[in-house]
């Protein structure tokens, strides 16, 4: 009898042990909520991360969230330009649903969000950088945001809404990761889940960069991409009449950096380096002074010239986006020795996709593929395997019910992307077959023409409309870069029926419709004549 209570003691002090064991601090810290972490660059093109094969530059810190978790392939926008994406990023729905259609129609942040939804759940949040949506951000703790566009060098920022800009002496980049490494260090609460939303002005134009950058590639020639001379052939009016080609729309001052251009005449660019401190300023004129001269020595030809505008923005780009990728590196750094790493999910993405010399384009906006498309890597090691690679059409859209997935908070109905969670942790292959796009801001900036589209993982279709009526079908399996339109194709009539049928689906299915895109054009034409009458007022 006695044996049999020792046994039974044994017995229950093991049990009291993996009950202690269960509630330790470390069985307790899986428990917790992940911390999130939304990387978000201003116009990185996918081309520009060595992860993504193009070999133009090394980004080996963000290649770290590929290596690390996943990749994916066809992630793309909703609509292509900076605000409209940001409010599809916040609110989980369409432009035409949120009303932030274009860079002019104001943003209400009165409607839900993600960031507020999880600090109703208990989430301490920030937004720390370039957000480019009129009005006081809401949802956040803290927030600290760029003016506008924001300058590259000595920026001036916004904090908690105080309605008060300071100047920041440095480099925009690097600021927004010191300001984001010391509200994670010093400002945060350390018992509270943590999402923090970290937006980089990089690299959008004019691509300025770090005084310990100017001069990277100067030894390097780059090739331009094989449709850099695209001559639009087979295209239909809105790729020829855009104003965003490189050689042609791009300024020898604003962005190619001249002071004066090799026609002797002044450029005003010495304006904008009004802004920079001597240190600053010397240090840049002695970088872009020898090469500027060195061009306008060489007489180029046409051709020539064109290529040499090429390199000239792709090598500023790059530059711009070294810092960036350096700030990524700090970070991943400071997760790893605080011990967050595990805990957090990271994020790295842009508002949109970005035109590196194809069809000898700068600038985005377009449904075509490079503007469409949109970098996206993923790492949470709880969940995602190292080396994933996804290929399903993930969208700007869905990024806040999958951020609410992670967090346990419920999704609300109004939200119209879906939560890829399952997706990327391998749970599931099933996603959806087809995504929607829009485009508003004409006329305007650029001259890109209003469409819309849908696009499977094969084929696209988008009808340009307003002032054209036309559209346009790619097969993107033979034609990767859009150089045939095959609309109207006889050997294409089947995928063009079936192609219209899911147009019309997902208009429906969103809620979108050609009275929505009327009542949107008055809204915007209605402000652009607000703006003329008023600029006139002003003369």
């Amino acid at each position: 009898m006695y044996q049999n209570y020792q046994i039974r003691i044994v017995f229950l002090l093991a049990i009291f042990s993996v009950l202690i064991i269960s509630c330790s601090p470390q069985q307790e810290e899986t428990r917790q909520p992940p911390n999130i972490i939304y990387i978000m660059s201003d116009d990185h093109a996918y081309q520009a991360i060595s992860a993504y094969g193009y070999g133009l530059n090394e980004t080996p810190n963000i290649d770290r969230l590929a290596n690390e978790g996943a990749i994916f392939t066809r992630a793309c926008v909703t609509n292509s330009i900076c605000a409209p994406s940001r409010a599809v990023m916040l609110t989980g729905k369409h432009s035409f649903v949120n009303g932030k259609v274009d860079n002019v129609q104001p943003f209400n942040w009165d409607q839900p969000n993600f960031p507020k939804l999880l600090q109703a759940a208990g989430y301490q949040t920030a937004m720390i950088g370039k957000i480019h949506l009129d009005g006081s951000p809401q949802g956040f703790d803290y927030s600290m945001v760029l003016r506008g566009q924001g300058n590259y060098y000595n920026p001036e920022f916004m904090v908690n809404g105080s309605g008060k800009w300071e100047r920041i002496e440095g480099y925009c980049t690097d600021i927004i990761t010191d300001s984001l490494l010391n509200w994670l260090q010093h400002k945060r609460d350390p018992n509270k889940p943590f999402c923090a939303l970290y937006h980089q002005k990089a690299p959008h134009r004019n691509w300025k960069p770090a005084q310990e950058y100017l001069t990277l590639f100067d030894d390097k020639t780059f090739e331009p991409p094989s449709n850099y001379f695209d001559d639009y052939k087979n295209r239909g009016t809105a790729a020829k009449e855009q104003e965003m080609k490189v050689d042609g729309h791009a300024q020898w001052g604003h962005d190619f950096k001249m002071i004066v251009d090799p026609n002797g005449d002044s450029t005003g660019f010495m304006n904008q380096l009004k802004r920079f401190n001597q240190e600053q300023l010397d240090d840049w004129l002695a970088a872009y002074t020898p090469k500027n001269e060195a061009m306008k020595a060489q007489k180029l030809s046409e051709k020539e010239v064109a290529l040499w505008k090429f390199n000239r923005y792709i090598k500023d780009y790059l530059r711009c986006i070294q810092s960036v990728d350096d700030g990524v590196g700090e970070l991943l750094d400071y997760l790893d020795k605080s011990g967050l790493a595990e805990n957090t999910i990271i994020v790295y993405t842009s508002d949109q996709g970005f035109y590196l010399g194809e069809h000898g384009w700068f600038d985005k906006r377009f449904m075509y593929e490079e503007s469409f498309k949109t970098p996206l890597l993923v790492r949470y090691p709880k969940e995602i395997k190292p080396n994933t690679k996804i290929a399903k059409l993930v969208q700007n859209l869905d990024f806040a019910p999958t951020f609410l997935d992670y967090a346990g908070v419920e999704i609300p109905e109004e939200m119209q992307g879906e939560s890829f969670r399952k997706l990327v942790s391998g749970e599931t292959d099933e996603w959806r077959d087809a995504v929607y796009y829009t485009y508003y801001e004409y006329p305007s900036v650029h001259m890109v023409k209003r469409h819309y589209g849908v696009a499977t993982e094969r084929y696209k279709l988008m009808h340009f409309y307003y002032d054209i009526d036309e559209w346009e079908m790619y097969d993107l399996e033979k034609d990767p870069t859009e150089m045939h339109n095959i609309y109207d194709d006889p050997a294409y009539a089947d995928v063009q029926e079936m192609m219209h049928e899911k147009l019309t689906e997902l208009r429906k299915y969103y809620g979108d419709s050609d009275e929505m895109d009327q009542k949107y054009l008055k809204e915007y034409l209605d402000v652009m004549e607000q703006r003329r009458q008023a600029r006139e007022a002003r003369q």
